[in-house]
This record gives structure tokens, C-alpha cells and sequence, in this order.
């Protein structure tokens, strides 16, 4: 993305707070062009939990937000990054069954609706819960990534007691029948277990006789990763943490702490890109501490994540 995500936060209010300003004052597109919603080669048409916004409906879909969560895509729908993203957004809000409506403005055609979320440009995506905006990002994102920010959307849609269905959804009692899921192997129940109690350390032990039972369960290793993570952190003083490293840039283990702390906040780029930057200077200890911190938070992130790939290859430069 080329923005960071922002983590919903819990709604304040049923009532709209948007603010109308007059146009958006987005910068010329040069960039390629595709056809118009609904011909082939652009997005697709409008339809199931997929609906154009215009002055017309924007209030309406607002107050629906009380009701199911809203997720609105500002784009121009004839530039083609703002297309491609449109049809995987409107793939998922089909998937997804209606948890969510996707609406998309045309920032073009209605500046008036694209200027109440207050965006400078396009594609840019804001869940609206109970009327609050909540923005979420700006610009292209893999489906990977948007699947992990509409999960947050819906998670703080459930605490916010928002949990109907978009018009045209399947009653709960008409979904699929959903297979149950397999039990997990004895040990992750285990680790799972002491999670829950907030037994980090019987968590940790668990993982690791896992391990050494099969050092292939790639489980078993990313679940032991997860929670050295949150055993580094537990007890962390984030502002500390991070005027630590500030007023010492090339601290190793000031760095590691803040790293450890953009990793639990979800900014997993940032968590690599701040190790990385270090190992060029750095003497053999540091490059060896940032060389395994950055192999267990590759761990954490999922090793097929494509940031992973990304930041294991700076890593090996470094290293060869």
C-alpha cells in the first residue's frame, strides 16, 4: 500500500459526521486508461453488495452504517490501477456475503460525496461504522493485504455491535453449512490454551516440544515466533521504547525494541525496513542479533508473505 493502514478504532457516534466542502482537488491522472464499469476490460458493473454512491443514495448508505458495515472506495473508474482495484474490491464484498457493502464513488463524476471523506486522491478506501469515517488506505493494495483490512473492519464492526447484513444477503440460518474445523494437534491446543490464560512461557514450552518432535511443523514454528513476540513486549513502555531508539538511531538493541513493537502494530514493513537499514553499519554482534530477530519476525509475518520475500532479499545481500 502506499500509505499505511489505519486499525478501525471503535465508533463514536450513530450520527454522520461528514462534512461537505465542495470538490475534491485531485491532481491530473496520466496514467493508463480503462473502459468504463461494465465493458470488457474494466471493472464491473454495480451489483449484489456492490453500489454506485451519488449525492442521491450518501446519506442513506451513512445511515446504514449503524446497521452493516459500510466500506467506501473513492476512484475514478476509467483509470486503470483505480479499476483493477475496484474488481478485486467488488469480487470480495461478494465473497464476503454481504458482512459488508462496498460503495464506490466516482470522485470525478461526484465531488461533492469524495469530498466529504476530505481525500486529495484516488484510489482511497474509508469504512464507515455507525457514520464515522474511519480511513483505511490510499492507493493500490495486493488482496492479500485488503482481505487482512476488511477482517479488521468487520472485528471492530462486532465490538461496535454492528452486525447486521447488507440488503440482499443470505439469512444466517440460510448460509452454507460450514465444515467444523479439525482439532488442533494436542501441543498448539496446548500453546493455544496458555495463551488464553496468559501463560506465555507454558505457551513457549509447548511450541517447542513440538518442534522437537517435528521441526518441520511450520505451525509449531511460526506459533513459538509469535510468542517470543509477545513476550518481548508484554511489558513495554511504547513511548520508552521508541524515544530510546530515536535519540539513538543506531542502537541495535533500541531498535530491535521498536521493530518488535511495529510488528505487533501491524507495521511489518516499517519492523523490516528499520532492522535492514541498520546491518550495512553494523559490527558482527549487531548484524548477528538483527539477522535472527529478522528471521523470527519473518516468521510472524507468514513466510509466504510477499513483504517477506522482499525484505529476505535485502537480508542475503547484507549477509553474502
Amino acid at each position: 500500500m502506499s500509505s499505511a493502514t489505519s486499525q478501525p478504532g471503535p465508533a463514536r457516534s450513530a450520527q454522520p459526521e461528514f462534512a461537505v466542502r465542495g470538490a475534491v482537488d485531485l491532481s491530473a491522472l496520466n496514467r493508463p486508461q480503462a473502459p468504463p464499469p461494465g465493458e470488457p476490460g474494466g471493472a464491473p458493473e454495480a451489483g449484489g453488495f456492490v453500489v454506485d454512491v451519488s449525492e442521491a443514495n450518501f446519506e442513506q448508505l451513512v445511515r446504514d452504517s449503524a446497521t452493516y458495515p459500510v466500506v467506501i472506495l473513492l476512484w475514478i473508474p476509467t483509470d486503470k490501477a483505480n479499476a483493477d482495484l475496484g474488481s478485486t474490491m467488488g469480487r470480495l464484498a461478494q465473497e464476503y456475503g454481504g458482512r459488508f457493502l462496498l460503495g464506490r464513488v466516482d470522485a470525478q463524476a461526484s465531488p461533492q460525496v469524495a469530498a466529504a471523506f476530505q481525500v486529495q486522491g484516488v484510489p482511497t478506501v474509508v469504512a464507515v461504522l455507525q457514520g464515522q469515517p474511519l480511513p483505511l488506505f490510499q492507493g493500490a493494495a495486493d488482496e492479500q493485504q485488503i482481505r487482512g483490512v476488511l477482517d479488521q473492519v468487520l472485528a471492530a464492526a462486532e465490538q461496535n455491535g454492528v452486525t447486521g447484513r447488507a440488503p440482499g444477503a443470505a439469512p444466517a440460518g440460510d448460509e452454507p453449512a460450514v465444515e467444523p474445523e479439525k482439532p488442533l494437534p494436542p501441543l498448539h491446543q496446548e500453546a493455544y490454551d496458555a495463551i488464553e490464560r496468559d501463560d506465555l512461557p507454558a505457551a513457549a514450552a509447548a511450541y517447542e516440544k513440538a518442534l522437537r518432535q517435528d521441526p518441520k511443523d511450520a505451525d509449531a514454528a511460526a506459533g513459538l515466533a509469535q510468542v517470543h513476540l509477545m513476550q518481548r513486549t508484554h511489558d513495554a513502555d511504547l513511548a520508552a521504547v521508541r524515544k530510546a531508539a530515536a535519540d539513538a538511531p543506531s542502537d541495535v538493541d533500541a531498535a530491535l525494541a521498536v521493530a518488535d513493537l511495529d510488528m505487533l502494530g501491524g507495521k511489518v514493513e516499517d519492523a523490516f525496513a528499520r532492522l535492514l537499514d541498520l546491518m550495512p553499519e553494523a559490527d558482527a554482534d549487531g548484524k548477528e542479533k538483527l539477522r535472527v530477530r529478522l528471521l523470527e519476525l519473518f516468521e510472524v509475518a507468514g513466510t509466504t508473505d510477499p513483504r517477506v520475500a522482499k525484505a529476505r532479499r535485502r537480508l542475503s545481500l547484507y549477509l553474502y
